[in-house]
């Protein structure tokens, strides 16, 4: 036994008190703004359809059509894998859980679109159908990621409204108010719901849409808060201000704690900087820093960013389907390397390659990355010299793949020894504790 080593110090208790008193507020600061990711759920994807052609079997639609488009243009793995250059030790694994996601839950998250997308004649009767649609959706259930058989509901669902600008605003209020009282009148608002807010240039519009909302819950005895919403990014002054500073950032303040995401629309947002329309695409130059400024202000406050969609569809001919599809994949396989795992999908024909590109992502570090957490939770070492910080990232990793269905939560334990609470006490830590330990 080594030498009891004297321990002594010169500050008296009252430095360190005084220290502590002088940083209470930037400590309730930061635990206001900065409250760490929320642990729930995200969408690995957003799918838009516009509010005149949603109908009740639109999920199971454009499972059926993506699974339509898989028989006569990739009938088996290998000739999928052929097309996207899958490994042969991924091929079969990622076909069939395409296949399967596909049957069981085909969209992970549904926007009923009354913006860009929508082209109706009676937006009042669309938007309270969608709210009759949807709640008869989620009486009918909805199925998860590990589960079996097919609900009638997204995960998650709800509507885009028109912006905040004068010429659409009133419109824009309209809508969300006849779909949330819609909601109320046909059961209450389901937990899944989202609302996405459009073309935000200021933070003013975004501290008007919360007004909006604060009178909605206080006319229907809501708890204050219970609305929350995605904000949309598809104008240059919503990423650099007018002062120079990064709007964005501000906008999730003006959020009040509502905001849940960050949407960075591709076409709106590069037609604003000037790129002309054959250049207008999620991985252009304008595209990156956009989303890069996005990525930082959204750190550690809760909200998620998205990146955006491709328009280049995957129809017609077997030749042009394949190249659409391969653009897709590699996309998608791109923004999930930069941590933008939600992007949004526009035709049933994507999302076969949308799922393929996101269990082939959790498939590939999968072992490596079960390995890595395994050895830091059991002190173990190894190759790598992992930090807390990096447990959560690997921690993270695992439960994205578990909820989308591209991993199975008994495989995860049982390279891991973890249950999903441990997984979860080390993707989510109280701030200033990286140190959870796993059952």
């Amino acid at each position: 036994m080594g030498q009891q080593e004297k321990v002594s110090t010169s500050l008296a208790g009252a430095v360190s008190e005084g220290i502590s008193a002088s940083l209470a507020a930037v400590d309730a600061e930061l635990d206001r703004r900065y409250p760490g990711d929320p642990g729930t759920r995200q969408p690995v994807h957003t799918v838009y359809v516009p509010g005149n052609v949603f109908e009740a079997d639109t999920v199971r639609s454009w499972g059926d059509q993506a699974l339509a488009a898989l028989d006569e243009h990739a009938p088996d793995a290998a000739s999928f894998a052929a097309v996207l250059g899958l490994t042969d030790d991924l091929a079969e694994d990622v076909y069939g859980r395409v296949r399967a996601k596909l049957e069981r839950e085909p969209i992970e998250d549904l926007r009923v679109d009354f913006e860009d997308g929508y082209a109706g004649d009676d937006e009042d009767r669309d938007a309270a159908r969608a709210a009759r649609l949807i709640s008869e959706a989620y009486r009918g259930g909805t199925s998860q990621a590990g589960g079996s058989g097919g609900g009638t509901a997204a995960p998650y669902m709800g509507i885009r409204m028109k912006c905040m600008e004068s010429a659409v605003r009133d419109r824009g209020i309209r809508t969300t108010d006849v779909f949330l009282t819609g909601l109320l009148e046909h059961g209450g608002l389901p937990d899944g719901l989202v609302l996405t807010l459009p073309k935000v240039t200021y933070p003013e519009q975004v501290s008007a849409f919360v007004r909006l909302l604060e009178a909605f819950e206080k006319a229907h005895g809501l708890d204050a808060g219970r609305l929350g919403f995605e904000i949309q990014i598809e104008t240059s002054q919503s990423i650099l201000a007018s002062d120079g500073t990064a709007a964005v950032a501000r906008m999730i303040g003006a959020a009040e704690g509502r905001a849940t995401g960050l949407h960075y629309g591709t076409f709106d947002y590069s037609a604003c900087l000037g790129v002309s329309a054959a250049y207008q695409a999620s991985d252009h130059p304008a595209a990156d820093h956009a989303k890069a400024i996005m990525q930082v202000a959204a750190a550690g406050t809760g909200v998620r960013v998205s990146d955006g969609s491709t328009n280049v569809l995957p129809v017609g001919s077997k030749e042009h389907v394949h190249e659409a599809w391969r653009l897709h994949y590699g996309l998608t396989r791109r923004a999930l390397a930069r941590a933008y795992y939600q992007g949004w999908d526009m035709h049933p024909g994507h999302i076969p390659t949308r799922y393929a590109a996101v269990f082939a992502f959790y498939r590939e570090g999968f072992e490596a990355a079960a390995k890595r957490l395994s050895a830091y939770a059991n002190h173990a070492g190894g190759d790598v010299m992992d930090e807390p910080a990096t447990a959560k990232a690997l921690s993270s990793y695992l439960l994205r793949g578990i909820d989308c269905g591209a991993l199975d939560a008994a495989e995860v334990d049982a390279l891991t020894g973890m249950t999903r609470a441990a997984l979860d006490r080390f993707a989510a830590p109280r701030r200033g504790d990286l140190t959870a330990s796993a059952e």
